[in-house]
């Protein structure tokens, strides 16, 4: 883990005092959460604990309940269209192609075109001619995150990359995007159920639960002070689905 020292430079993406939710039911309550440039922060916790609520919100596609979004130190509003158009890149949950069209025309949606998708991903310059929907899920991912970084993203947010993949997909989607972190200074907030493998690649992170941020801090360590966390709450099943 290569990223600049974040102390020393302007948060990419903060959220002060955040709530957020659905109507007026609250998810998310009071967060704090910062990413700089060229660093990967990890967002942990179990199902419920409202990261998708977070990223969501971040990305603006849900309006905040209360509290402020900050984009290089400036207030930011309105849809995930126009934080788009300022830098902000976001992979969902549902890997977002067009399964009818082929790799080829799904990078070409994107603003990036195709040559730095492939620079990113080798894997598919030999499947531009392939309709998306005939791909693997690690293909389709892979697919998804090349289009995203194409565009040179200032920050990034990732919903769940490894979700139903393969260790060794999830390893090379991880790798990439530490790469891409760390060599185009891009900010990542990456949403992750597999902690032990989002660590890896992280620089820091927020652990949640039921809405609020209980614990964070720097990688190096970071799985044991999860587990010790929830283990004092005698919650295995958490436990399990956080640490795996």
């Amino acid at each position: 883990m290569t990223a600049a020292s974040p102390e020393t430079r302007t948060a990419a993406l903060s959220a002060h005092g955040l709530v957020a939710g659905y109507g007026d039911l609250a998810v998310v309550r009071d967060l704090e959460i910062t990413v700089h440039p060229g660093e990967i922060v990890a967002l942990l916790g179990p199902n419920g604990a409202g990261k998708s609520t977070t990223l969501l919100t971040l990305a603006g596609e849900l309006s905040p309940i209360a509290g402020e979004i900050s984009w290089f130190g400036a207030p930011i509003a309105g849809p995930l269209h126009r934080r788009a158009r300022a830098g902000l890149g976001f992979v969902p949950e549902e890997r977002s192609v067009i399964m009818s069209m082929s790799v080829r025309d799904n990078l070409l949606l994107g603003s990036g075109g195709i040559e730095p998708a492939v620079e990113l991903f080798p894997e598919l310059a030999e499947l531009l001619d392939r309709r998306a929907g005939l791909l693997s899920g690690g293909e389709q991912q892979m697919l998804t995150l090349a289009r995203a970084v194409a565009r040179r993203p200032k920050v990034l947010l990732a919903d769940e990359l490894s979700l139903g993949l393969a260790p060794i997909v999830v390893d090379r989607l991880f790798a990439a995007l530490r790469d891409v972190a760390t060599t185009l200074d891009i900010g990542v907030i990456l949403v992750e159920q597999q902690a032990r493998r989002a660590l890896e690649v992280s620089d820091r992170w927020y652990l949640m639960r039921r809405g609020e941020v209980v614990a964070q801090g720097t990688s190096d360590g970071g799985l044991d002070v999860i587990q010790r966390l929830y283990l004092a709450d005698h919650d295995d099943s958490a436990t399990s689905a956080v640490v795996a």
